[in-house]
């Protein structure tokens, strides 16, 4: 048994406990939304039917939407759904591709760490000033507080994707685990027309 097939069951392990958190952020974020979208539509029939704003409309929106905007960021990126530059990555294959994947994750973890690390101290400056809204004067370090937490959890998936793509590399033939495969773009148009045409792209597709 070779080494990278020894390494899979780490990876895959280590995948999936880090995905369990991601899909919390997740779950949190999009409940964030629908509470945002309710918040909105009240304010609205609020301000239209009784002439009356809300209390603090402005400053709770201030401080939940840094929520949606970033819990999710590693579970996209487990999902290889950020926007990516691949006219070069596209057209390579084999160990120059995981070589190429390999550093550009590597150049990710290095940033987003120092962004976690300039983010916890802004958190903490916000907290220990009683930072808060300009019009209620609600605290504002919550919503400072979910960037660091974010980044964290990123900078996990990172790592993880770091030792898949190692793995990748000492052995290109072994199957990929952790990480997005990226799909060329004949198979993306073929999966777009499936989408719009349904059963009738697929079997003939097929024939």
């Amino acid at each position: 048994m070779s080494d990278s097939t020894q390494d899979a069951p780490l990876l895959r392990k280590a995948d999936a406990i880090v995905s369990r958190l991601e899909d919390f952020l997740t779950s949190i974020a999009a409940i964030v939304i629908m509470f945002i979208m309710c918040f909105a539509t009240a304010q609205v029939v609020s301000r239209k039917v009784f002439s009356y704003p809300l209390w603090g409309f402005i400053d709770i929106i201030e401080i939940v939407m840094v929520s949606f905007a970033f819990l999710a960021i590693a579970y996209c990126q487990r999902l290889g759904g950020h926007i990516r530059m691949e006219l070069v990555v596209r057209r390579l294959s084999g160990r120059s591709l995981w070589i190429a994947e390999f550093l550009g994750v590597l150049a990710a973890l290095v940033i987003i760490f120092w962004l976690m690390v300039f983010g916890w101290d802004f958190f903490m400056r916000a907290f220990q000033l009683g930072d808060s809204t300009i019009d209620r004067d609600l605290p504002i370090w919550p919503a400072k507080l979910v960037i660091p937490i974010a980044f964290f959890v990123l900078n996990l998936r990172l790592i993880i994707q770091l030792f898949a793509y190692l793995r990748l590399i000492k052995d290109p033939d072994a199957e990929p685990v952790a990480i997005p495969i990226i799909e060329k773009f004949e198979e993306i148009a073929q999966q777009e027309i499936e989408g719009a045409l349904g059963d009738d792209a697929r079997s003939e597709g097929a024939n």
